[in-house]
């Protein structure tokens, strides 16, 4: 049941004038942002007029979005609310009052954010902020995929356990000089079991020095461990991540995990967004992109990306609904090739990726007699692979020495494209692609955006959304 809205008086609440400063983020995220919006959307989760009262809604959002802003554990997070003076008062806490149980957190994302939109409206919410503050001037949008690893990651349960354990040994040795005199003995075989034990121990004795245990560069690398070793008991691995799927940054580089599609405006607000996972190509992102910037009030006159979003169909959207791309064209992603709705194409290794998730190995120019204008381009894949592949009916032909999968070179919108590339106001315009690579790198740099926190492409879209929320109030702030 949710709890009455009532005004809450303390006497120390003015300790919040004199110990948190006018200039504090998040005193000027708190001016800048109505939150009331988070009760109305999320009212229909909970029970109107029986069972215990529940956590504030609105106050269990900041707490995720607290978590973003500061890339902390849920521990670490409520632990930090309970002393921080700036956090309760973000909160709408007073002074003396508790904080949560860090487990209320995980309760509140399965529960009540479960089948909200919520990647599209807090999106929309920012947006709107920056249209009101008029910091959105721009007509045009910078649009790119930035990747993300899960949480499960393709290291052995041993082998992530080992590395766990020596990134904590070394940080622990460095903070205190004595902790050779207390720390176990280091594992050396690799049995699995002993390394568990080994982990406990250092766990455990850590525990023990609370000088040291306290120190958050310790105690974060410290409940991370035991999170692991939690996963490795009770499944045999590290995590399961089924929505997660490997994509490709080079034809020599691979990463499990997802992608997020970005619109940016000029100004690096980030307009639109969808995610997927890792082995989806970025080209077919751009009309939902496009889509959703202007529902959300971005008057969109040109699109800025990279190559992969210089194919044909997105050329013509392009044409259908009066804006222009500033990309280079790209020939692999044109409207002649067969069924384009299967095989996505990776821009990045300069190949093709069939529906099982398997890259083509080599191309090849094909020269057609007697028409020289139009050659086509064959991508080459491991027939190996793809006799015994489950989807190879309909794909792969029996018997057959070879799997290749072929495109059409030239297009009219290729040619014309490739005309444009070569004008002033393309050259001028595609030099602001960079700044698209710059909020790639804070996502993932400052707010822990390079890997994905939980499982599933449900939770995945809730970092998402808490984390391009955080980034875009930043944004806000620094722009006014």
């Amino acid at each position: 049941m949710l709890p009455e809205q009532t005004l809450k008086l303390s006497e120390y609440s003015a300790l919040y004038d004199i110990i948190v400063p006018q200039d504090n983020l998040l005193r000027k995220i708190k001016n800048l942002v109505d939150f009331s919006f988070v009760h109305k959307e999320l009212v229909n989760k909970y029970c109107q007029n029986n069972g215990r009262t529940a956590n504030d809604p609105i106050c269990m959002f900041k707490y995720l979005l607290l978590k973003v802003i500061y890339n902390i554990s849920d521990k670490d997070l409520v632990e930090r609310s309970r002393t921080d003076m700036a956090f309760k008062y973000f909160l709408d806490l007073t002074p003396e009052e508790d904080v949560i149980n860090p487990s209320s957190l995980t309760k509140f994302r399965k529960q009540r954010l479960k089948d909200v939109e919520l990647l599209d409206l807090l999106i929309g919410k920012t947006v709107a902020i920056a249209i009101e503050q008029g910091v959105i001037n721009s007509r045009s949008i910078i649009v790119d995929a930035t990747h993300s690893y899960a949480r499960s990651i393709q290291h052995t349960p041993l082998q992530n356990l080992k590395l766990r354990t020596k990134q904590l040994r070394k940080i622990i040795i460095e903070t205190d000089e004595k902790a050779d005199s207390y720390l176990p003995e280091e594992n050396k075989d690799n049995d699995l079991s002993h390394e568990i034990e080994y982990a406990k121990k250092m766990s455990e004795e850590v525990k023990n020095h609370p000088l040291v245990c306290n120190m958050p560069k310790v105690s974060e690398p410290l409940n991370i461990m035991d999170e692991d070793i939690d996963d490795i008991e009770t499944r045999y691995t590290v995590s399961k991540d089924k929505d997660a799927r490997v994509g490709h940054k080079t034809e020599d580089s691979s990463f499990l995990g997802y992608k997020t599609h970005l619109a940016i405006t000029e100004e690096r607000i980030i307009t639109a967004a969808t995610i997927t996972a890792g082995n989806v190509g970025d080209g077919p992102q751009l009309p939902k992109l496009v889509e959703k910037s202007k529902k959300n009030g971005i008057n969109v006159e040109t699109v800025i990306g990279d190559a992969a979003y210089g194919g044909d169909p997105n050329l013509k959207d392009a044409k259908n609904n009066n804006y222009e791309i500033i990309a280079k064209p790209n020939a692999s992603l044109n409207g002649k090739r067969k069924d384009c709705d299967k095989f996505d194409y990776n821009k990045d290794a300069d190949q093709f990726i069939c529906p099982a998730g398997h890259m083509s190995t080599h191309s090849r120019i094909h020269q057609r007699k007697g028409k020289p204008e139009n050659p086509r381009k064959f991508y080459f894949f491991d027939v190996k692979k793809c006799k015994i592949c489950p989807l190879r009916e309909g794909c792969y032909k029996e018997g057959s020495q070879n799997k290749a999968y072929s495109i059409s070179v030239k297009t009219q919108e290729q040619i014309k494209q490739q005309e444009f590339v070569n004008t002033p106001h393309f050259k001028e315009k595609y030099r602001e692609r960079y700044k698209i690579e710059a909020k790639n790198a804070e996502l993932k740099n400052v707010h822990g955006y390079d890997r994905a926190i939980s499982y599933g492409l449900v939770n995945m879209n809730l970092q998402g959304a808490m984390t391009i929320f955080a980034v875009n109030l930043k944004r806000i702030l620094n722009l006014v």
